[in-house]
């Protein structure tokens, strides 16, 4: 297909010169975090406000919450956020999964709870996670779409402080919010569950900021590794600190031996892999640097490496494999005696996010949330769940030829015993899962099969594999557990009515038959529980799509652009070319006739076929912008740059006399 772009460059905007549009009002079901009070823009009159569009599932939103931490701190006295949760899925909806949300992601400052998306459409917003900035007078000053937009935010906050200060129009003094109280249990919104082979379980206890370990009986405590404070420290068990460690995995023996610890946790908030030292506890940092990933590449010393949320780790062809759910893509991680020797690179994924099958290079994935690893006649297999388009798919080895990609380049006789792996190539596949915005309960087949509907699952984030070789599935937002025969491609049901399932274990000696137990991690009920393996329930609750109504445009030209103003002191450096990119793809990808692919710049023209009538159109965009003189605009050799990026996932309709044009912003004023 062709592919048509043009340069959009345009100039930052000055505080005082925007355009002033009121902003609308504040609509939904309830409030939360304000003390059973309601809020009304007229309430936080004279305080800036940043409106803060989220939804609980979404990684990135996750991102944008502890962006946002700092900004709330420095400007206190003045600023106001205000978290609008319009959900995705409809578990996301149900009050108790909002209230449960905001205590696991320490969420500390006023929610609006938005379930039909009335302020969502008000304020136009099509992607997770948006942010709006309202002046103190209640005007909207400003609109972005994405993460990595702190530095800006300082600086527009600045300009307006000043601004309204000037003016009599600032308010400084406390906020709205109010704190809950504190809840109180043993575990909190624990993750994920590990047998150790002398027995007992490890926990990921997620909200507490610590691995637990537990007797047989699931509650006796035998200890616990972190201080339970939210950080990044190394050293003995009884100081060392994670950030909500999700995922972990044990290492084979012989690897354990040569590199001095025995396990690797996914230490999400902290973008790091962290070793633990089963004997006595102790921690060290592994891979990651602490910072998050801002770019769509990477691989090299994992020392070195910025880490973009991973969530889960497994041990698979003689590798970690880290579910790198910040930027939908799976790593590789390759384990060393001194840590400064390992090695991390990309495995699969082209960092947009979808269900595209193929080889590893050039498939899609959608926050891919747990491993399980089995074995059949071909060799090793990954099993993982993919939470954003509640799929249940694999990889596996293709043979040889693996893309070059794949390995690193970097010139290091670290990357030696990478090469064979990486170059083997792998192939990913789905059997169970539609896209972004298809999810409900369902049993049947994985596909649609001679006119029966598909099985459906709801962004489930754990699996584990059973003796037979079927496959059991952590359903999280059906609050059920499901399983996966790949004999026959048939989903069924075992059990229902859990709070939250995170993750699955088969115990010691049990098998899918129901002569064993499991061990079922219900992270919104705070706990492990066992069964007794349930015979098999066939299901059917309905299938449902994404609420959020499709945007209308005409079939035909559309004219597709993405509004950018760098914040005040940058500029776009094009020294060395044009420092935006523009990705632009379809599902179906018959819906886009012109204009699918990669280019420069933040404009494209696009052909969608009237035949096809709808679909979704993926758009993914980079915009680097450096430091430069305010007054000249010339930006100095070593200036430094930051890197804005945001994908969307846009439900489209075709509809005749609908806009030819497509707007979006990635940061507009």
């Amino acid at each position: 297909m062709t592919t048509s772009s043009t340069r959009s460059t345009p100039a930052s905007t000055p505080a005082t010169r925007r355009t002033r549009v009121r902003a609308p009002q504040l609509e939904g079901r309830r409030w939360l975090n304000t003390g059973g009070r309601e809020l009304g823009l007229a309430d936080l009159r004279g305080k800036v406000v940043l409106l803060d569009f989220w939804t609980s599932c979404c990684v990135n939103c996750l991102h944008v919450l502890d962006e946002l931490r700092p900004v709330e701190e420095r400007f206190s006295d003045v600023l106001v956020v205000v978290g609008v949760h319009s959900p995705k899925f409809r578990f996301e909806a149900e009050p108790a999964t909002l209230d449960a949300a905001v205590e696991r992601y320490a969420v500390h400052h006023p929610v609006l709870d938005d379930p039909d998306l009335r302020t969502w459409g008000a304020y136009t917003a099509r992607a997770w996670p948006t942010l709006v900035v309202v002046d103190p007078e209640g005007y909207v000053v400003a609109s972005m779409s994405g993460e990595g937009h702190a530095h800006g935010l300082g600086v527009l906050l600045e300009e307006l402080v000043a601004e309204h200060e000037a003016r009599g129009t600032l308010h400084r003094g406390s906020g709205p919010y109010v704190a809950p109280e504190p809840p109180a249990s043993a575990l909190r919104f624990p993750a994920r569950v590990l047998a150790l082979p002398d027995g007992g379980f490890l926990v990921a206890d997620t909200a507490h900021h610590q691995l637990v370990q537990l007797a047989d009986d699931l509650e006796t405590e035998v200890r616990r590794v972190g201080d339970g404070e939210r950080g990044h420290v190394d050293g003995p068990a009884a100081s060392a600190r994670f950030a909500e460690p999700q995922g972990f995995c044990l290492l084979p023996d012989d690897v354990a031996a040569r590199v001095g610890y025995d396990l690797v946790v996914a230490d999400s908030v902290n973008h790091a892999l962290r070793g633990v030292r089963l004997a006595d506890g102790a921690v060290t940092t592994v891979a990651g640097t602490g910072r998050q990933l801002r770019r769509r590449e990477g691989g090299g010393p994992a020392l070195e490496q910025d880490l973009s949320t991973p969530w889960d780790v497994a041990w698979f062809d003689g590798q970690v494999v880290v579910a790198m759910a910040g930027v939908h893509q799976l790593w590789a991680f390759d384990p060393a005696a001194d840590p400064a020797d390992g090695v991390v690179r990309v495995l699969a994924g082209t960092t947009a996010e979808g269900v595209q099958d193929g080889p590893a290079e050039r498939a899609w994935f959608a926050q891919t949330s747990g491993f399980a690893v089995a074995d059949d006649a071909d060799g090793p297999v990954l099993w993982f769940v993919d939470a954003e388009t509640s799929a249940l798919r694999t990889l596996r080895r293709s043979g040889s030829g693996g893309p070059d990609r794949a390995v690193p380049r970097v010139e290091d006789d670290r990357l030696a015993n990478v090469e064979a792996v990486a170059g083997a190539g792998y192939e990913v596949r789905t059997a169970v899962g539609q896209g972004l915005f298809d999810f409900g309960f369902r049993d049947g087949p994985g596909a649609p099969a001679d006119g029966v509907p598909p099985a459906l699952l709801q962004h489930p984030l754990g699996l584990a594999i059973a003796p037979d070789g079927s496959v059991l599935v952590a359903d999280t937002y059906n609050g059920a557990l499901r399983r996966y025969d790949p004999a026959t491609g048939e989903v069924s049901t075992l059990l229902r009515d859990l709070a939250e399932p995170s993750d699955v274990l088969v115990d010691a000696g049990g098998d899918a038959g129901g002569d064993g137990s499991l061990v079922v991690v219900e992270a919104a009920g705070h706990r492990l529980t066992r069964f007794a393996v349930p015979p098999q329930a066939r299901v059917d609750a309905g299938a449902h799509t994404v609420q959020r109504p499709p945007t209308d445009l005409a079939a035909g030209p559309v004219e597709l652009s993405v509004a950018f103003t760098p914040p005040t002191g940058q500029k776009l450096d094009d020294r060395w070319g044009d420092p935006t990119r523009l990705v632009v793809a379809a599902s179906p990808p018959e819906l886009l006739l012109e204009g699918a692919g990669e280019a420069e710049g933040l404009r494209r023209r696009l052909v969608l076929d009237a035949a096809v009538g709808s679909g979704v159109l993926h758009v993914s965009v980079q915009a680097a912008a450096c430091d430069g003189d305010p007054d000249t605009g010339e930006v100095p050799e070593f200036a430094a740059c930051h890197l804005y990026q945001q994908d969307w996932g846009i439900p489209v309709r075709l509809v005749d006399g609908a806009p030819a044009a497509l707007p979006l912003d990635l940061r507009g004023a």
